[in-house]
């Protein structure tokens, strides 16, 4: 007899339980990385910021690597997309929400930033040839609903004011999009995603280090406050190495569609550590807002099956 479930019940795509815990490990690293940026902004400037995490983030997973035994070259086919994948995901992004983040309030930058899934939607359908499904477009739709909840009647009261930091946000949001999908466009990569995503890190740390000696001259480490240091402790360890690691392999397990979605729930994340480690309010918008991504992302990590 035959065991098939019901058209009716609901069953996850692709591996079930652990894609959700992927996701969810992405929504709570890179969601409590934007006020642990925030405590390591006191005292780093961003430039020297970012040379520091993407040098650590090399450093860290090229010899986690090594140590296993892992091959570290890349093959000859996979170097150019390392590049544009890395330049795009990791370089424009963390530079734009860098500079974003010294012209808008950090809540605001986070909001605009992952509007990332509308972009890379769209760029699937060119770029991919990808479907949208209409549970996609519906778990979308929420999803930005959620967003703009989130970033409540603030945004509509700047009018043009203050284009500069929700410029170079955007510009933020469009690389990761970019990247995202070149990611998966070359699929089938060789290399183990830590090697990969190690890779990607060192590219990026060369011309952030450079740019940080020639314009930024940061306090002395002795000097830094105890936050300073816990937030870039968990800047580096979750945000740099475990969550961008993750995503990389996110990316090669979902479609697009279900990937960027799944980011909806940064955000969230990010405002609700906000509330416990900054004492920001805990209002209703923010509880509305959070019920609205989280349906969005169950609407798309969930399809149900087709009848026999």
């Amino acid at each position: 007899m035959s065991t098939q479930a019901s058209p009716r019940t609901p069953t996850l795509e692709r591996s079930g339980v652990a894609t959700l815990l992927l996701i969810l490990a992405i929504g709570l690293f890179w969601g409590g990385n934007w006020p642990a940026v925030r405590f390591s902004l006191m005292d780093i400037p961003p430039l020297s910021l970012r040379a520091i995490g993407f040098s650590t983030g090399a450093l860290m997973l090229l010899g986690w690597a090594w140590l296993k035994g892992w091959p570290l070259l890349i093959v000859a086919g996979e170097r150019a997309w390392l590049v544009a994948t890395g330049l795009f995901t990791i370089l424009g992004f963390n530079l734009g929400t860098a500079f974003g983040q010294l012209h808008m309030p950090t809540s605001q930058a986070a909001i605009v930033a992952f509007t990332m899934p509308c972009w890379a939607l769209l760029l699937a359908i060119g770029l991919l040839g990808e479907r949208v499904t209409a549970r996609q477009w519906l778990g979308l739709g929420l999803g930005q609903a959620g967003l703009l909840v989130l970033l409540g009647p603030a945004a509509w009261q700047a009018g043009f004011e203050g284009l500069l930091g929700p410029t170079f946000v955007l510009g933020a949001a469009l690389s990761w999009a970019l990247g995202t999908v070149l990611t998966k466009r070359r699929g089938n990569w060789q290399g183990h995603p830590v090697v990969i995503t190690g890779w990607q890190f060192a590219l990026c740390a060369l011309p952030t280090i450079v740019l940080a000696a020639l314009f930024e001259s940061p306090s002395a480490p002795t000097t830094w406050q105890a936050s300073t240091w816990l937030g870039l402790g968990y800047h580096l360890v979750f945000a740099i190495c475990l969550a961008q690691m993750l995503w990389f392999r996110n990316v090669n397990r979902l479609t697009i569609g279900q990937s960027t979605i799944s980011t909806l729930i940064i955000p969230v994340v990010g405002v609700a550590s906000a509330v416990v480690l900054l004492d920001e309010p805990l209002s209703s918008r923010l509880v509305l807002a959070l019920m609205l991504i989280l349906s969005a992302v169950a609407i798309v990590m969930t399809q149900r099956k087709q009848p026999a």
